[in-house]
């Protein structure tokens, strides 16, 4: 997996994970990157810093590595504040624009859908097949149960959030 920092044709600055740089190239050409701010799909990377890991020192006899130096006067950093909770599921207040974005698709979807939980499957497939009435739904589904989806046509897109977990 790979981390880019992108950017859209309006400027708006995010980051998402590709499987490889090719997947990324893929994906862009066939404009399915889109933007998490405006949705629009002509992104490209932005400039970033690579992260590097410290190289190792030497390894002693047994495998170990050798124990590195701490200053004795380092001063221990100051605890970061507890973020403040802003309501069920929330771990903070979004900060960003792209957080305050995905905040408010989240409310609209828990707001105009029902959540359906472990049978999302079975109740998109069931609307789809006319065997159910067709209604807004969201929930939980493993990959390859949405790729089967997918691939019979019933019209599924994931969530860029962990769906709340309450019965309607």
């Amino acid at each position: 997996m790979i981390q880019y920092s992108l950017k859209c044709a309006d400027g708006h600055a995010f980051d998402s994970w590709f499987q490889s740089a090719a997947a990324f190239d893929k994906l862009a050409a066939g404009g399915m990157v889109s933007c998490a701010v405006c949705g629009g799909t002509k992104v490209t990377k932005a400039i970033m810093a690579p992260r590097v890991r410290p190289g190792r020192k030497a390894v002693s006899g047994v495998g170990e590595p050798e124990p590195q130096a701490v200053p004795a006067a380092a001063p221990a950093p100051a605890p970061a504040p507890a973020p403040a909770a802003s309501g069920p599921g929330m771990l903070s207040r979004p900060s960003g624009e792209v957080e305050k974005a995905l905040a408010e698709l989240r409310k609209k979807v828990e707001e105009n859908s029902d959540y359906v939980g472990d049978s999302f499957v079975r109740e998109a497939r069931a609307m789809h097949l006319g065997e159910a009435p067709e209604r807004a739904i969201h929930g939980e589904a493993r990959l390859e149960d949405a790729r089967e989806l997918i691939e019979e046509g019933v019209p599924v897109m994931p969530l860029p959030f962990r769906p709340g977990r309450k019965s309607n």
